[in-house]
């Protein structure tokens, strides 16, 4: 679906970084967090973080989906299958990782130019500034929240846990 016509997160659907298409519908009714990753970047630390979030609040309901970005500073390079080891060998990393992506300019996936248009940066800007951007989803697939790639994981503890609580 394009995105401008997309209601809910759920209207999109992404290549997962084993190379298969994944309805983001599969995820309804979870509460998700989606992230720009990226292996080499100052950021990249905050895989643990986000590992421990997907560990902590799985069974309650969320979800963490990386989608790792090559877009700035080049800082992921690697293929699928060095991606998703560095992320399991270095970080334990559990939650589903996605195919590499763009989320700025015209190659950019229907669903970051719909989470942008949703949930716009610091003084309205809507372009991914960095790696490591975060954005909660609620669990009726709409977007609650935008995080800067410095706000680190644990910092979004008490957003999560009011969105895996709301009715």
């Amino acid at each position: 679906m394009a995105d401008t016509q997309a209601t809910s997160i759920n209207d999109f659907s992404a290549t997962d970084i084993q190379g298969r298409e994944v309805p983001l519908s599969t995820y309804q009714g979870r509460v998700l967090l989606i992230v720009n990753t990226a292996s080499a970047c100052g950021f990249t630390p905050q895989y643990a973080g986000l590992q421990a979030l997907h560990a902590q609040y799985a069974d309650q309901g969320l979800t963490v989906l990386g989608f790792p970005c090559n877009q700035f500073g080049h800082q992921e390079q690697g293929s699928a299958d060095e991606i998703a080891t560095f992320c399991e060998r270095n970080f334990g990393v559990q939650f589903p990782l996605m195919d590499k992506i763009e989320v700025n300019g015209a190659g950019a996936h229907p669903l970051y130019r719909w989470l942008e248009a949703q949930a716009p940066g610091l003084m309205g800007s809507k372009a991914i500034k960095w790696n490591f951007t975060k954005f909660l989803i609620g669990r009726d697939g709409q977007v609650l929240q935008r995080y800067a790639p410095q706000d680190a994981p644990a910092k979004l503890a008490k957003d999560i846990e009011a969105a895996l609580n709301a009715a």
